[in-house]
């Protein structure tokens, strides 16, 4: 498998502080000079790009809280030879945001959001925002786009009631809904214990409302989600299948989180960090070599790798 996609993460702080996450549980946040700069983020990003990447996806911690995290974008766009750049936010800050983010050049965005109810927002992460939430949500429909996604992941007993009103938000809007099923990755979500609602299930509760769900294939852009949909919709649905499903061998990610770590998987140790390559002056030449032989160690981890249970998704970016 060509390891095409980057998710770069550009921050290993939140502006919410969500059940299934542990951004104020860590001991402490990075400090200022183990963050890459924006320049450094962005020779990194070019040696990516000349090593193979063709899409970029900016990550966190939350990427909008991010200093001129406009300005960043532009200066990523601007990379010869990158086909696509994302952004996966949590949506507090999107609203004032979206229009400039499209015309600096980000081409789609997935906005995570596990409930349209105020009071159940509050419970999942802390925060009374779901309406600055939503007004992102709809900012972001409004801005051009290429695809909005929603990213919901299903909580058994928290937000599986809520199963059949974001399926209806695909029929209502043309964005996607992807339902996500729980996966205890960190020290807070293993605590979490009977939130697994299977994928089957979800369909199942979806189909019951709006009848048979129509095979879409694999959704463009979408990685490991399934795509459907539903007769008449505006959009569409897609289910990622972390615990039922296993999608490992066609994984064709790395991700870099903002000291410049790499790994090679989610479920992998860090392999290499470019921190001290970038400011000893690498070229990018060089920088790409090294980029490649990181994907030459790329492995498919397994689900039941020593790792899960202990990863911090707040520093990588999931």
């Amino acid at each position: 498998m060509a390891i095409d996609y980057l998710r770069l993460s550009l921050t290993d702080r939140c502006n919410l502080n969500c059940i299934y996450c542990t951004p104020l549980e860590k001991g402490r946040y990075l400090a200022r000079e183990e963050l890459l700069t924006h320049e450094e983020i962005a020779r990194a990003a070019g040696a990516f790009v000349k090593a193979g990447v063709k899409k970029i996806r900016f990550t966190g911690g939350e990427p909008l809280i991010k200093k001129n995290v406009v300005e960043l974008a532009g200066m990523i766009k601007a990379i010869p030879g990158l086909k696509e750049l994302a952004l996966t936010t949590n949506g507090v800050c999107l609203a004032a945001l979206a229009g400039d983010l499209r015309k600096a050049g980000v081409d789609c965005v997935n906005i995570s959001l596990d409930t349209l109810k105020r009071q159940t927002f509050k419970r999942i992460t802390g925060a009374d925002r779901f309406n600055e939430v939503w007004s992102g949500v709809q900012k972001s429909l409004r801005a051009g786009f290429r695809r909005v996604k929603l990213n919901v992941v299903i909580m058994n007993g928290i937000n599986d009631g809520e199963i059949a009103e974001f399926a209806g938000l695909s029929v209502e809007y043309p964005l996607t809904v992807r339902f996500i099923e729980f996966f205890p990755v960190n020290t807070r979500s293993v605590k979490l214990t009977g939130a697994l609602l299977p994928t089957a299930e979800v369909k199942r509760r979806i189909e019951r409302i709006y009848g048979r769900l129509l095979p879409a294939g694999t959704v463009k852009g979408g990685g490991p989600a399934r795509g459907y949909s539903v007769k008449g919709a505006k959009g569409g649905m897609g289910f990622i299948s972390g615990r039922s499903g296993y999608f490992c061998g066609s994984c064709n990610r790395v991700r870099m989180d903002c000291s410049g770590n790499v790994y090679p998987c989610l479920f992998s140790p860090p392999v290499h960090n470019l921190r001290g390559r970038l400011r000893s002056g690498a070229g990018c030449a060089e920088l790409a070599r090294d980029i490649k032989n990181i994907f030459l160690v790329k492995s498919e981890y397994r689900k039941d790798s020593a790792s899960a249970g202990h990863i911090e998704m707040s520093s990588i970016g999931g």
